[in-house]
């Protein structure tokens, strides 16, 4: 058990020099500024605590990647025993090191056998920044270096570096300098916010047409992949309809068009499932992972490619140009392989799957099911998305939805539980190690917020 922290300093002291140095991600810093961030300083299962001594539960596994939860020692020994024995090398100048081999081996028994090669990143920015250039280099190799133009879809999330913003869909990133050529959009599968009168299955099916519709515009022999998420993370935990995928996958394959899964969010047993494409049932030829692969505990990210695509780029490729200093990092890699030994060993996804995963979302469809601010409950597995509504009868979303939703997050703050907010919808996605009393915590704590800013609504 990690002991109490005692910090050194005032929380007032830590926040002003925070100010002093730092700038944070999505937020007005001038904002955060004048408020002051909180001090997180000691972490322990689901638990979180701040520098005033106020605890939380982390509802949100950190930002989606803290799969094991909070002072796992098999991890922060793990680390400690690769650094006494070899703290870095890299993976230039024709070496390698067990750690990284030991759990390339590990990860390909945990995949489906038609994946064979994985380039390590640090992040999954990065992992879909060399997603790019691999692609590229891949239809290149085959004779095809027209196909370079990448489609993604609008609001979903990539990473936060130039390309990877790009390949995501968020606008509001793109007027920020996050464009590059030869990336495309179609719209997003968001049934309730957008499927009008169609049904579910209609409108899946509509969304994915697009994707053939954008290919024939813009010539098959100049589209490389489309790349999509699983389900929408970050712009709102958004399931597709079950329709969607199935027709995804026959256009990529009809198209000569690989299909490429950003992985970061939902690999690692977040649905029940080791990955979130199987949950989905398709095969993509691509998977970009992170997160959950360390469990957050260190930074660490992959490409990881189908046995088609590494046979290609190893046996006609030649030089391929690429290359980061901490590509498979040693201690990265042997924390890693620690964190996955312990999901597998400890029956931890299969948990999610058959016990801890369908606990909580009839937990959360007793508990909001007919909440008068709830017009959907979506997810599986450890997470799990509230859709704010204000006419549920019509689907009608609140004009200040984005508000409220803030507002909800920050109550659940001050009732001790984090929860993400994006777009009206309220985002959950506990670690995996979760027990039923957590997740019965978790969902009353947000019950209170919720019905907090049902009263702001005017809904309570």
């Amino acid at each position: 058990m990690n002991l109490p922290f005692e910090p050194q300093r005032q929380t007032q002291d830590y926040q002003a020099s925070d100010a002093a140095h730092h700038i944070h991600a999505f937020v007005d810093q001038k904002a955060l500024n004048a408020e002051g961030p909180r001090v997180m300083v000691r972490g322990e299962g689901l638990y979180l605590w701040d520098s005033e001594g106020k605890r939380y539960l982390d509802g949100m596994s950190g930002l989606w990647c803290t799969q094991l939860g909070y002072g796992r020692k098999d991890l922060t020994a793990a680390a400690a025993a690769q650094m006494d024995q070899l703290a870095y090398y890299n993976m230039f100048f024709h070496t390698t090191h067990p750690a990284v081999i030991e759990l390339s081996e590990l990860l390909f028994s945990l995949l489906p056998k038609h994946y064979s090669h994985v380039i390590y990143t640090n992040s999954g920015s990065e992992a879909n920044e060399v997603l790019i250039r691999t692609v590229r280099r891949y239809w290149q190799v085959l004779g095809k270096p027209q196909k370079k133009i990448m489609i993604g879809r609008w609001n979903g999330y990539h990473g936060s570096t130039l390309a990877a913003s790009a390949l995501g869909g968020m606008k509001f990133m793109h007027e920020m300098g996050g464009l590059i050529p030869d990336v495309a959009h179609i719209d997003e599968p968001y049934w309730y916010a957008q499927g009008g009168e169609l049904t579910p299955a209609e409108f899946g099916r509509r969304c994915a047409l697009q994707l053939e519709e954008k290919i024939l515009e813009l010539g098959a022999q100049n589209v490389a992949g489309f790349i999509a998420e699983p389900f929408q993370g970050a712009g709102g935990m958004i399931f597709p309809p079950e329709s969607y995928w199935p027709e995804i996958q026959r256009i990529c394959r009809q198209y000569d068009v690989l299909l490429c899964a950003d992985e970061v969010i939902g690999g690692f047993g977040r649905t029940g499932e080791w990955f979130a494409h199987q949950h989905f049932g398709f095969e993509p030829d691509t998977l970009s992972i992170a997160k959950g692969l360390t469990s957050g505990y260190l930074p660490m990210g992959g490409l990881v490619l189908s046995k088609r695509m590494a046979e290609a780029l190893v046996e006609r490729g030649g030089v391929f140009a690429h290359g980061l200093t901490y590509s498979g990092h040693p201690v990265a890699a042997a924390v890693a392989l620690a964190n996955l030994k312990a999901l597998r060993d400890e029956g931890i996804v299969h948990q999610v799957k058959d016990d801890t995963g369908p606990y909580l979302h009839t937990l959360l469809h007793e508990v909001f099911g007919n909440h008068p601010l709830i017009g959907e409950i979506q997810g599986t597995g450890l997470l799990a998305a509230l859709q704010f509504v204000e006419d549920k009868g019509t689907r009608k979303r609140f004009a200040n939805e984005n508000d409220l939703a803030w507002q909800c997050r920050t109550f659940g703050f001050e009732e001790g539980v984090i929860i993400r907010s994006t777009l009206g919808r309220m985002i959950m996605a506990p670690a995996l190690v979760a027990s039923r009393a957590e997740l019965d915590e978790l969902a009353d704590k947000t019950r209170i917020a919720v019905d907090r800013t049902a009263r702001i609504a005017g809904k309570l």
